[in-house]
């Protein structure tokens, strides 16, 4: 009679499913899938305004340097994850286990899903804004109630996705509908607006100088906020991808463009507008904004449906005993009613200060797992743990006495560096068991 595989990893796979990889019969994602779903979730609102503020503080030229190697630098990060994520077809959770111990590891898993319900939240409240406005320049109306409904709606709308299939959502509606009338509506906008720049003068907007508010190597740090912030979801799509190499180049090439472009436009817009212009109005005044607003904010949808999802698989790992769709239709339920009675507006800097913590572990993870790093089987990986909590501190302390640095590059810096030399340190110890 065979003995029952008492490895680390087999009795860590009875006790959670979770920590059992995706079949290969499962993994359906091909590069098209990964780069229609990167690029969706790299279009936003949110980096528009970004986009501005950069070519107002940096000027048009060094804002979009600054765009260029933050987008290239933070979608490569989340590719390498993503590759981590296909290659071990295990989730976001399941790799902050390997990092940092099965314990352990629950305490970011927790406040990963504290995030996510808070930005599902926020993404409810861009929408519901973007909405009102739209309602009000169409019909006139500009009342209260107007944005508790449409509030109601999108939360309604994410809760109806949140009971669906992630897969059949990103193959079915994002590669085949939603992505073409994205990149329609982007390619309408960046025309009407450098059609503006082109009657403004182009080479007034080219050599516009920023104010001086920020420097380059901040800017850079600013932009790779971004796609850094998606780190700690992206495994979890990844892990059904068919291949390293497709996963890898579909998630950097989807989010990178994505990020380069609608920043970019954000930098347009703000050459082209009276200073002080609210990014919502400026787009609905352009002609066809208002259809092309409208599309956005739809694509806006996945955003908050890539929170949820990711934020249900946690919670399964957390939990098992209820599925993924269960916890998705509750958190959907949970972002909706937050988005409909807490100032989420006001709570944006506490959401931040939770995904500070994120930059860094993805740090770890990356310096730990990368290239078949061994997975941690004890309950508390102790020096992976100090490696954190010194990424966490060098990401709040940088701003404070060298702002010109940024945060998120100096944490990445510190903890890969760190992380690698523990990692080769560890090395020989290994080979000599």
């Amino acid at each position: 009679m065979a003995l029952p595989d008492t490895t680390p990893a087999a009795i860590a796979a009875a006790s959670n499913p979770a920590f059992v990889p995706i079949p290969s019969a499962d993994r359906v994602f091909s590069f098209r899938d990964h780069m229609a779903l990167w690029f969706s979730l790299g279009v936003g609102l949110l980096v528009m305004q970004i986009g501005a503020f950069l070519g107002t503080a940096l000027g048009t030229q060094t804002a979009l340097f600054a765009i260029l190697v933050g987008s290239s630098v933070g979608a490569a990060l989340l590719a390498w994850v993503a590759y981590i994520g296909f290659e071990r077809g295990l989730s976001s959770p399941v790799l902050m286990c390997q990092t940092l111990g099965t314990s352990f590891a629950k305490l970011p898993v927790i406040m990963n899903v504290i995030q996510l319900i808070g930005w599902s939240a926020f993404e409810l409240v861009v929408m519901r804004d973007g909405t009102s406005a739209l309602i009000k320049n169409i019909t006139g109306i500009d009342a209260a109630w107007v944005t508790y409904l449409t509030a109601l709606f999108w939360g309604l709308l994410l809760v109806a996705l949140a009971t669906g299939s992630m897969i059949g959502l990103v193959r079915k509606f994002v590669g085949r509908f939603g992505l073409p009338l994205v990149i329609l509506s982007l390619i309408w906008l960046t025309w009407q607006f450098f059609m503006k720049a082109q009657a403004q003068g182009l080479d007034a907007i080219w050599n516009r100088a920023g104010d001086g508010s920020m420097s380059t190597l901040a800017g850079i740090d600013l932009v790779m906020a971004m796609p850094v912030s998606w780190l700690p979801l992206v495994a979890d799509f990844a892990r059904y991808g068919k291949a390293g190499t497709s996963t890898f180049r579909g998630t950097w090439l989807g989010f990178a463009i994505a990020n380069i472009w609608c920043h970019a436009l954000g930098v347009l817009i703000v050459s082209t507008t009276t200073p002080g212009a609210d990014l919502m109005a400026t787009l609905l005044l352009a002609q066809g904004g208002l259809i092309a607003l409208g599309l956005i904010l739809i694509d806006e949808m996945d955003n908050a449906y890539g929170d949820v999802y990711s934020g249900s698989v946690a919670l399964n790992f957390l939990h098992g005993k209820f599925s993924v769709r269960f916890w998705g239709i509750g958190l959907a339920l949970l972002a909706t009613a937050c988005a409909l009675i807490l100032p989420m507006h006001g709570l944006e800097p506490f959401l931040l200060l939770l995904s500070s913590v994120f930059v860094p572990l993805f740090g770890v993870v990356i310096s730990q797992l990368a290239m078949q790093g061994r997975a941690s089987d004890k309950a508390i990986n102790t020096i992976p743990v100090v490696i954190w909590l010194i990424g966490i501190a060098v990401f709040h302390i940088c701003p404070v006495f060298w702002p010109q640095v940024g945060s998120a590059l100096p944490s990445l810096a510190v903890t890969l560096m760190l992380g690698t030399i523990y990692r080769m340190a560890r090395r020989p110890a290994l080979q000599s068991i």
